[in-house]
């Protein structure tokens, strides 16, 4: 059976999907769960490229439309329970925007959402998704959460740090509450990650450069 590729060699277990431009959205397969899902237009596009692999759950990062965009296409088609943060749950089954104080985001909450979709698993702090463990780490969203393994020091932070197309902290106009996403830059990067892998954005390998960006 001919296969879209994914992306190789992140590391033990965790495949970026293709995306265009590259790493504009991104998507992830950890171990046997899809994190985040794009936009609406991506489903058949992930549905390709997750043809023939074992996929047990799908995870998002935070309720925000270019992350659980296909969420409900490719939990229908494939038959996934969906997981998320619990402070995120009732925006994803209601597709409620999550968003910002301002004249911006104001506008941007008229805008048509995704599909709602029931969520089955509420995550919390100290949950574990695959050999990940799940991390509350709000202010992007009430719900945001990122997904950290010890054992290699791999950290997928969603949209609490930026890397479009430089390291940085998530747009304010799309950020709930600015200060407490700042808190929440500063656990990530005392954790000092070998990798980062951001929900939109390049891979990095540069733990320092990670803890200047949160100061």
């Amino acid at each position: 059976m001919y296969m879209i590729p994914l992306v190789r060699g992140l590391t033990d277990g965790v495949y970026q999907l293709l995306g265009r431009p590259p790493h504009f959205m991104n998507a992830y397969l950890v171990d046997d769960v899809l994190v985040d899902a794009g936009t609406p237009a991506a489903a058949g596009r992930i549905l390709r490229q997750l043809r023939g692999r074992q996929v047990s759950a799908h995870v998002v990062t935070h309720a925000h439309p270019d992350h659980f965009g296909s969420s409900h296409a490719v939990c229908e088609a494939l038959d996934l329970p969906l997981w998320a943060g619990v402070d995120d749950v009732e925006a994803i089954e209601t597709a409620t925007p999550v968003t910002a104080q301002g004249r911006i985001p104001a506008l941007m909450a008229r805008m048509k959402m995704p599909p709602a979709h029931p969520v089955e698993r509420k995550l919390q702090e100290g949950d574990e998704v695959g050999s990940f463990t799940v991390l509350d780490v709000p202010g992007h969203s009430p719900g945001h959460i990122a997904l950290w393994r010890e054992a290699d020091r791999t950290l997928l932070c969603g949209d609490v740090f930026f890397r479009l197309p430089r390291l940085s902290a998530p747009w304010k106009f799309l950020t709930v509450d600015v200060e407490r996403n700042r808190e929440s830059m500063r656990k990530l990067a005392a954790l000092r990650p070998a990798l980062v892998l951001f929900g939109h954005g390049p891979p990095l390998r540069d733990p320092d450069l990670l803890s200047r960006v949160a100061r």
